[in-house]
């Protein structure tokens, strides 16, 4: 049962019953509601500030393990530039040098690359920023290992070139040598055998016994082989490439022909003493674009420094030649 409330009206001296108008009512609850709309929001603040949703504890959480998981990929990343430029130092400074090839110019490798601005740079940016740069990074990266890939496959093809050259070179004695006591006569001016006379000696004078092999000292193609009324008697010259030929004198007998592709350490022929020759020997010359050169310097194939000394004796001795 609702309450009925009274006043007391001192005009009328009498108690009345309290009627409440509807403004005020309305006033009241207007006012309940937007205290109660106050209150929510309030706690609503303080909910959501200092405690938080169980959604957005799981999102932060998640936000803290990205944040660590991109501090990780960038040291990552770091370490991969800090390779990808060792790398290519190495390649500038050890490989090409090598090789005597040119460096290949860091503008080359990727036009963007600036390594200590992009440290810079990754340590000033935000969080949010990280992943993009990190990924530009990478970019970068990529074109870097594979111009360094092209470069390590141009380094390859000088090794493959420097390979074919010095099995194009001259390396070996024409002869086996083993006690280094065959050198008869060196390259220089020498007593002719005939003539009695000083005349230049354009190679080194193997004596050995008739028919001891002679062996090519470097891949090449045969241009001559027999005798062509010269002085060298039955005779190989043999076109190795890269400006260098060989000749080998006064054989017995000739085991190639013409045109004829030989390896280096394959017989050739044999010694014997026909032409311009006192005796059986092999008389051996290197050329390099037409110029004849001493023959002592390219036996590094089959000489310690010990031997290479002891031949380069014999081989200086003023003595007479055997052609």
């Amino acid at each position: 049962m609702k309450k009925v409330k009274y006043y007391y009206n001192t005009s009328s001296l009498r108690y009345e019953k309290l009627e409440t108008p509807l403004r005020v009512k309305l006033l009241r609850i207007f006012g309940f509601i937007a205290a109660a709309i106050v209150t929510a929001v309030i706690i609503a603040f303080i909910a959501f500030r200092f405690i938080g949703s169980p959604k957005e504890k799981l999102l932060a959480q998640q936000n803290a393990a990205l944040k660590d998981d991109l501090a990780d990929i960038e040291k990552d990343v770091q370490s991969l530039v800090n390779q990808m430029k060792e790398l290519e130092n190495r390649d500038n400074k050890v490989y090409r040098a090598i090789f005597e090839a040119n460096p290949i110019p860091d503008s080359a490798r990727a036009k963007e690359i600036e390594t200590e601005k992009e440290i810079a740079k990754v340590e000033k940016i935000r969080d949010f920023q990280l992943a993009a740069e990190i990924k530009k990074t990478l970019i970068i990266l990529k074109a870097r290992i594979a111009s360094q890939k092209k470069s390590y496959e141009a380094v390859e093809a000088l090794v493959k070139n420097k390979e074919e050259l010095l099995a194009h070179t001259p390396a070996i004695q024409p002869v086996s040598n083993k006690d280094l006591n065959r050198i008869a006569s060196g390259f220089g001016y020498r007593i002719d055998p005939v003539y009695k006379t000083t005349k230049f000696h354009a190679g080194l004078d193997f004596s050995a016994p008739q028919g001891t092999p002679i062996y090519a000292t470097a891949n090449g193609t045969i241009t001559t082989a027999g005798n062509t009324g010269n002085g060298y008697g039955n005779h190989v010259l043999i076109n190795h490439g890269y400006g260098y030929e060989t000749l080998y004198g006064h054989m017995v007998r000739v085991k190639v022909r013409n045109g004829q592709q030989v390896k280096r350490g394959e017989v050739i022929g044999w010694v014997g003493s026909t032409g311009k020759s006192t005796g059986p020997h092999c008389h051996y010359e290197v050329h390099k674009y037409g110029e004849k050169i001493d023959p002592i310097y390219f036996f590094y194939n089959d000489l310690s420094p010990d031997q290479f000394d002891q031949i380069l004796k014999k081989a200086a001795a003023s003595n007479q030649s055997l052609d």
